[in-house]
């Protein structure tokens, strides 16, 4: 389904017009339905709905609410309701139930099973929904299997999609700025044309696509995605998705990434298309050791704490030397830019970061003494060791104890780039949004099984990526709203979930259904996530 504008020549108005495409056996070509849905607005753009086709809209949601789920039971049966209530509820509260109903009419039920049941069932694969239908309340209500699901993914058309990306970013929880990011999701299929070599966030050179998410900064909701070829580096996506998803109409886009996105280039770009910016960078930069050198010995002090961090920062307003070539003439115009340099130590990260040094110099040693040397550890052997061997002893190592020490001095410190917030905390906590989302999105492509794409199709596999978008909703909202209320101190997601999945919905002959009795702490957690509780329903 798409939208359709055609003016009329007599009057002079824009009628908007949903087309759905279907195959005319007869004529044997595409042809299109349409159906005349309200006029465009000339000045703002947008659509002014009919009055026949927004009463229709009602009826089909009050149809739709009135028939959620299964038919009237003829058996006693009960079921697990809590946690997809809650899904529910906040469906309907950020308005994902009514666009998708919108957008895919005869299948966002089934849409919202699938999501539901993957941000509810931690690590369990697509193939276990079928016993999670029979035992949940969910919105589809029956069982999908494996072949109905493969022709769910099939029928996601890229139109319904960009509908959908629209009508979201016209909520008001969107009216924020928008941040972007990139993860990788790897595949060996060869049906599939954007699947390149490339290397993920491990650094691991494997045949890949790469996904260009964009979300809102404050909410941490996603907002729309893309699909990108597997061996495009990070560094040149920027300008392709802003460019892309124009068709959003947000002005206020700010880019949020991490380290692989950095270099000199790429920050000369950003000031020149006026860009905001918030990059993480690497300690070893020059311009970073220089100032951290400066203040190594006075950071990690009681004054420079942040108790809501648990970390210390320091703080810097330097200037970047911004140089630009004119495309024409060739011209090379230098200046001075406003760059914050934001500086961090974190203890634990510290602790982390020499628990995984100490396992790769032992994986280092594994290796030169097993004689099975890996080639992309080269230079790692001699930054690290000496090494000789006698006939005797065999192989001898000695570390190299200065160069060893020069590593772990940098341990537990990282630094973030911006150009706009000066405030330290509330970067960082910008930051860190963006680590909650690709968190987010690792766990989905765990549970829908995307770590390693298994599709034969690139219509399947754009439906499954959809789904995998649907779901990310529900798991960012709740992660938001956890960390809000301080909840991550009780409770892990999967905890919190699995305390109101418990909650049961009895089903009598005639359709008649009545609650398990909440506890008074399931009623405190959907307070805290912002909805009513089931029993006040």
């Amino acid at each position: 389904m798409s939208l359709v504008h055609l003016k009329n020549k007599k009057n002079g108005v824009t009628y908007v017009y949903e087309s759905v495409g279907y195959w005319d056996k007869e004529k044997k070509q595409t042809r299109n339905h349409r159906k005349c849905i309200g006029k465009l607005d000339l000045k703002t753009g947008k659509l002014i709905p009919s009055k026949k086709y927004t009463e229709g809209l009602k009826d089909l949601l009050n149809q739709k609410k009135k028939k959620r789920g299964p038919v009237p039971s003829v058996t006693h049966q009960r079921r697990f309701y809590g946690a997809t209530y809650l899904f529910d509820a906040i469906g309907a509260k950020l308005g994902i139930t009514e666009d998708l109903a919108r957008c895919f009419p005869k299948s966002y039920q089934q849409i919202l099973s699938l999501a539901y049941y993957l941000v509810l069932e931690d690590h369990n694969p697509m193939s276990r929904f079928p016993r999670w239908a029979k035992t949940h309340v969910h919105p589809y209500g029956k069982n999908l299997p494996s072949q109905r699901s493969s022709e769910l993914f099939g029928s996601i058309t890229e139109n319904a999609k960009h509908h959908f990306f629209i009508l979201q970013s016209k909520r008001p929880i969107h009216e924020e700025y928008l941040a972007y990011d990139t993860t990788s999701v790897s595949s060996y299929s060869k049906a599939l044309k954007q699947v390149r070599y490339g290397k993920n966030k491990d650094h691991d050179p494997v045949p890949q696509i790469n996904l260009a998410l964009l979300y809102g900064e404050t909410s941490g909701l996603p907002v729309a995605y893309r699909k990108l070829p597997g061996n495009i580096s990070d560094v040149k996506t920027i300008r392709t998705l802003l460019a892309d998803v124009n068709f959003l109409k947000q002005k206020k886009v700010k880019a949020v990434m991490d380290r692989g996105f950095y270099s000199e280039k790429n920050i000369n770009a950003f000031y020149q298309d006026h860009v905001k910016f918030l990059m993480g960078v690497r300690v070893s930069l020059k311009f970073v050791r220089k100032k951290l050198n400066d203040v190594r010995q006075n950071m990690i002090t009681r004054a420079h704490y942040a108790s809501g961090c648990n970390l210390y920062y320091q703080s810097f307003l330097t200037d970047w030397d911004d140089t630009e070539v004119k495309k024409r003439s060739g011209q090379i115009i230098t200046g001075k830019k406003r760059l914050y340099l934001h500086l961090f130590y974190n203890d634990q990260r510290a602790t982390d970061d020499k628990m995984a040094f100490n396992k790769l110099l032992d994986r280092l040693e594994e290796e030169l003494q097993s004689g099975k040397r890996e080639p992309e550890h080269k230079k790692l052997y001699s930054r690290y060791y000496e090494w000789k061997k006698t006939p005797v002893r065999g192989l001898s190592l000695t570390p190299k104890n200065e160069a060893i020490a020069k590593a772990e001095k940098d341990f537990g410190y990282f630094a973030l780039i911006y150009n706009g917030i000066k405030d330290p905390i509330e970067a960082l906590e910008v930051y860190r949004t963006k680590d909650l989302i690709e968190k987010a999105f690792g766990n989905l492509k765990e549970r829908l099984n995307l770590r390693r794409t298994s599709v034969s199709s690139e219509e399947n596999l754009e439906g499954k990526l959809f789904v995998q978008f649907i779901a990310l909703f529900y798991l960012s909202y709740i992660k938001k709203a956890m960390s809000d209320h301080h909840l991550f101190k009780q409770y892990t997601i999967q905890e919190l979930l699995d305390e109101l999945d418990v909650i049961e919905q009895y089903s009598q002959p005639g359709g008649h259904t009545h609650l398990g009795e909440l506890t008074k702490k399931q009623t405190n957690l959907y307070q805290y996530l912002g909805v009513d509780s089931p029993a006040l329903v």
